[in-house]
């Protein structure tokens, strides 16, 4: 959506802020040798406090609250009672939500309790991948520029990028236009990122895949050449300057 009034701004902050937080306080409750549908219902009660609903379920019958992804899943996860974390275990959250109206998006990968699996510095590269990616965009700019950005940052840490799955706008519903925003230079794609858009821009760094296949269950999704995936994602609104972070307070960068 473009931001066009104040009422809408206020809309979109207050649908930011019910995601962020819930991001941020699943985050902090994960622990080890509770379920991943555990973590989901409690995520589940702090977005309904806020009177927000799923997007994943609003928007395509998704069987959970949120997306609970565990070490080889790279995204799109089912919250299960038979999936138990475990320490050191890397974890995805994915948390989208609506709100009055308004949806807003935001995501981040974390370890369960010690870093025995030695997964915080592919952790760290995305977190610092989307710092960057987010702090170059403004009106003008090419999306494929970041693309390319985010490619090459990946490129300097030693990892991968998933190409098959992207940032987008959103704001009036979960996907909106641009419809793409990759992780690398995609040629075709001319478009610019336009002044008071709403977007969700995400990383997809990866150990050793360049693509996401999904499993058998029709929604886990897994790299066509296993490893591991880190991903971290803020909705933003575009400006002249520097863009609004509108979900800043789930502390991914912290």
């Amino acid at each position: 959506m473009s931001i066009s009034k104040e009422e809408e701004l206020i809309g979109m902050q207050k649908a930011s802020e019910a995601v962020a937080f819930t991001l941020k306080e699943m985050r902090n409750y994960a622990q080890a040798g509770m379920s991943t549908k555990q973590l989901d219902n409690y995520g589940a009660a702090i977005l309904s406090d806020f009177g927000a609903k799923s997007a994943p379920f609003l928007t395509y019958q998704f069987p959970g609250c949120t997306c609970i992804s565990v070490n080889n899943e790279f995204c799109h996860g089912i919250p299960s009672d038979k999936r138990i974390l475990k320490e050191g275990d890397l974890v995805n959250i994915d948390v989208s939500a609506e709100l009055n109206g308004f949806w807003s998006d935001n995501g981040g990968s974390f370890v369960i309790g010690e870093d025995i699996n030695q997964h915080q510095k592919l952790i760290d590269a995305s977190k610092q991948i989307l710092y960057k990616a987010i702090f170059n965009i403004k009106g003008g700019v090419r999306i494929s520029d970041i693309g390319h950005l985010m490619e090459t940052e990946a490129k300097k840490y030693g990892y991968k990028v998933i190409k098959n799955l992207t940032g987008h706008g959103v704001g009036r519903s979960l996907h909106e236009e641009p419809g793409e925003i990759a992780n690398y230079r995609d040629r075709f794609n001319q478009a610019r990122f336009k002044k008071n858009s709403v977007i969700a821009i995400e990383t997809f760094i990866s150990t050793s895949s360049t693509f996401a296949e999904t499993l058998n269950d029709g929604w886990t999704m897994v790299g066509n050449k296993g490893g591991f995936m880190a991903q971290h994602e803020h909705t933003i609104v575009v400006t002249d300057g520097k863009p609004l972070v509108l979900t800043k307070m789930n502390d991914i960068w912290n």
